[in-house]
């Protein structure tokens, strides 16, 4: 994350303003990390509302509609405006488009543009003179329009409270960063495991959003393949080349925790996914969960999520 500003006060509230031929696939990799962080979090830390410029419905390039929950003149203040358009973005660039976005500056806290969306935010000319990308099919025609923008061919880019993003898997990039600052690291790497396997993936489709360091991704794929019989971190750093002491600093340095932390919270998290999906029996769970005392999956399972496996699988019962 880079010089975004901090926000602590839940619930965090988003709009998106959508415009007409938007990139479904963009929506749902912005959006679902934010749906998935409120399933994991005891409360919904993110509220959403879609807009459009004059509040009547959009139609997605796959011709999905949508209806927007109001108009975007009549918002009030959040903490996020995410900006998605896609297609047409040079009929979308018009004279209303521009003054709505001008006057919307005062209201959000953060402004990002996905996909084309940038191509609005440079046409209203609120990111002169930041750092900004957008979609790399469009970004050097982007670069010479407007020549006041820094534009950079990046996945994503944060400048001070306003943020670009080319689209498609960047935007899950982009909103996974942002949960990471927000809900911390243990939700963040919870919520890229619900979308990707990770270890089953080829590299270049495996997110690296939550973590920079190469061992440290190592780390974290042997640390899933071991649940149920679970490996000493000397083990693990063995496994990857390095010693123990390297391995906790690269975990500190990447995460801001320790390996031994980390594979405690895969573990109960793998647990919590069991109680939750499946009726194995709570011993059951713990055992596979890398657990042979139920009491002691109990305890560490309500320090982690403040109540116990019975009362947690209830609440799904």
């Amino acid at each position: 994350m880079q010089n975004l500003p901090m926000l602590k006060s839940f619930p965090i509230t988003i709009d998106f303003l959508v415009y007409d031929r938007f990139s479904n696939h963009c929506m749902a990799n912005c959006l679902e990390p934010f749906r998935a962080a409120n399933t994991l979090s005891a409360n919904d830390v993110y509220e959403w509302n879609f807009v459009t410029l004059d509040g009547l419905s959009v139609q997605s390039s796959s011709e999905l509609r949508l209806m927007p929950d109001q108009k975007f003149g009549e918002t009030k203040r959040a903490d996020f405006l995410f900006i998605i358009a896609s297609y047409d973005f040079r009929r979308h660039d018009s004279v209303a488009s521009r003054r709505a976005l001008r006057a919307a500056m005062k209201r959000y806290k953060n402004i990002i543009g996905l996909d084309s969306g940038p191509w609005m935010m440079a046409g209203a000319g609120i990111i002169d003179n930041h750092r900004a990308t957008a979609h790399w099919d469009i970004i050097d025609e982007f670069s010479e329009e407007f020549v006041e923008v820094n534009v950079e061919r990046q996945k994503y880019i944060f400048d001070g409270n306003i943020g670009t993003c080319g689209g498609g898997m960047a935007a899950f990039d982009l909103s996974l960063s942002i949960i990471r600052e927000i809900n911390g690291v243990t939700v963040a790497l919870d919520v890229a495991s619900i979308f990707l396997s990770g270890a089953d993936l080829p590299q270049e489709y495996r997110t690296n959003t939550v973590c920079k360091i190469q061992e440290v991704q190592k780390a974290l794929e042997i640390m899933h393949k071991n649940i149920e019989d679970i490996l000493t971190i000397p083990n693990i750093a063995n496994k990857i080349g390095i010693s123990s002491k390297q391995l906790h600093r690269f975990f500190l340095k990447d995460l801001g925790q320790s390996p031994k932390k980390v594979y405690l919270n895969i573990r109960l998290s793998f647990g919590r996914h069991l109680l939750q999906a499946t009726q194995k029996p709570i011993n059951e769970v713990a055992l596979r969960s890398g657990y042979e005392n139920v009491s002691a999956f109990s305890r560490a399972f309500k320090m982690r999520f403040d109540q116990t496996p019975s009362k947690y699988r209830n609440h799904f019962n």
